[in-house]
């Protein structure tokens, strides 16, 4: 196995050079862009152990139409080249695992469900015509590209007529027996129809952000009612119906994302897990924005569960380096207390990233609709550091040392070993990392990524 370093800094996104050994030093970091002299370096240690955790199942970025619609932007050869560095399992990010909504998102270009046909309990008027216009199309484009690519599936609003308020954004589900039957028969509807276009739907969430009381689409749960819904109604119509479609958990944001500090996975997660009846139906458990507060103690208490983060926090727009820098820590904490998979939001947008609501948002890739030029922001570079070198199936090993809170180590099913890390510092640090038999020594720039294949 080749052994190789890649570095990421401000002013070159991607270098990449023989792994220096034994007291080596590969790149020269000791000078800024200016060639001034740097601050003296800090000595950094880290060491990989024989500890070993949870596996990984993958990474990838959500579906969405306002991305699709950017995509169309700049030419077909230039579009198809995108789709192989995203989905491509030999591409830049080697997506594997990635997401869609069930009707409409904050970043669809309107809001809309797949019946608006009021007091249709039946699901006669079901249907995914719209989908196939955009999201459909988005989705194809990929699986040419990766035909083994995993899809997991959320609604971000039940159909209005099923709410109260009957609206898209804010409100809750209608509690009453006809309105949960029906919306678990819209759930078998939506995998039976995308099954129908040759799109299979791995796994379903019950609700984008069940504490989401928000302005655009979204619907307000209790655990109790996530509870409920999965074990009386939606468990037993997947059965019904031969689905073999897993239900997860999530996606869970909170319970209350405004006051973080008192986020208790007690009212939502073990809610749920803790009751047999919804339980036999649950494979996993989606965590996003502030329900990562209650991942460790959820992963604590049902280990033989998996976990994904569902939602890569989405910035202001503005696609910084200092975001990026943020963005690299929810890696580490997610990884660090168990998820086996990570899923970015936006993959692609135009720059800003403004939604239908108004709220600018960052993502991997832009593209300027007056230029049709095509900009890979900082986060895309994050995301590249893991899902290009951590193969699915890799098991995340334990780090220790000075540098231990800002580095993953995984170990690949073809036995390499990758260590993901950030030199958080303003100013450059010595690096000392020793994994197995072997001391790799060098200078890590101010402010950097990097990852180390062993």
């Amino acid at each position: 196995m080749n052994q190789i370093w890649i570095s990421t800094t401000q002013q070159e996104y991607w270098r990449e050079q023989a792994l220096p050994l034994a007291g080596g030093s590969g790149l020269s970091p000791a000078s800024d862009a200016q060639g001034e002299t740097a601050l003296s370096s800090l000595p950094a240690s880290l060491q990989i152990t024989e500890e070993q955790y949870q596996a990984v199942d993958g990474f990838g970025g959500c579906f969405n139409e306002l991305g699709f619609l950017a995509l169309q932007h700049v030419t077909e050869v230039e579009r198809q080249e995108l789709m192989r560095k995203l989905f491509d399992p030999k591409g830049e990010c080697r997506f594997s695992i990635c997401r869609l909504p069930m009707g409409a998102t904050d970043y669809a270009a309107e809001w809309y469900s797949l019946n608006e046909t009021d007091g249709d309990y039946a699901m006669e008027h079901f249907s995914i015509e719209r989908d196939k216009q955009i999201l459909i199309p988005y989705i194809k484009e990929a699986l040419r590209v990766n035909p083994n690519l995993t899809l997991f599936a959320s609604p971000w609003s039940p159909p209005t007529w099923m709410k109260h308020p009957k609206a898209y954004n804010y409100g809750t589900l209608r509690w009453e027996t006809d309105i949960l039957q029906a919306y678990a028969l819209y759930f078998v509807k939506f995998i039976q129809a995308y099954a129908e276009e040759g799109i299979t739907i791995h796994q379903v969430y019950v609700q984008n952000e069940p504490v989401a009381d928000q302005k655009f689409p979204s619907c307000v749960w209790t655990g109790e009612q996530l509870r409920d819904f999965i074990r009386d109604y939606l468990g037993p119509a997947f059965r019904e119906h031969g689905l073999s479609t897993e239900i997860w958990l999530g996606t869970i944001n909170g319970p209350d994302p405004y006051r973080q500090e008192n986020t208790d996975y007690d009212v939502y997660a073990n809610v749920v897990l803790s009751d047999p009846g919804a339980r036999q139906y649950i494979s996993g458990v989606g965590y996003q924005w502030a329900g990562k507060y209650a991942l460790q103690r959820t992963v604590e208490s049902y280990p033989e569960l998996r976990y994904m983060q569902t939602e890569n926090e989405c910035g202001d727009g503005k696609n910084s380096w200092e975001y990026a820098h943020y963005v690299f820590n929810l890696y580490k904490h997610y990884f660090s207390n168990g998820v086996n998979s990570y899923i970015y939001w936006n993959i692609i947008l135009e720059p800003g990233g403004l939604s239908t609501w108004g709220w600018e948002q960052n993502t991997m890739i832009s593209i300027d609709p007056a230029t049709k030029q095509t900009i890979f922001n900082p986060e895309y570079y994050v995301m590249r550091h893991f899902s290009n070198f951590i193969q699915p199936g890799a098991v995340r090993l334990g780090v220790k040392g000075t540098l231990a809170g800002n580095a993953l180590a995984f170990q690949n099913p073809d036995g390499g070993g990758i260590v993901v890390l950030a030199n958080p510092f303003k100013e450059p640090r010595t690096l000392s990392l020793q994994a197995a038999n072997e001391t790799i020594s060098c200078e890590l720039p101010a402010l950097s990524f990097h990852t180390f294949k062993i």
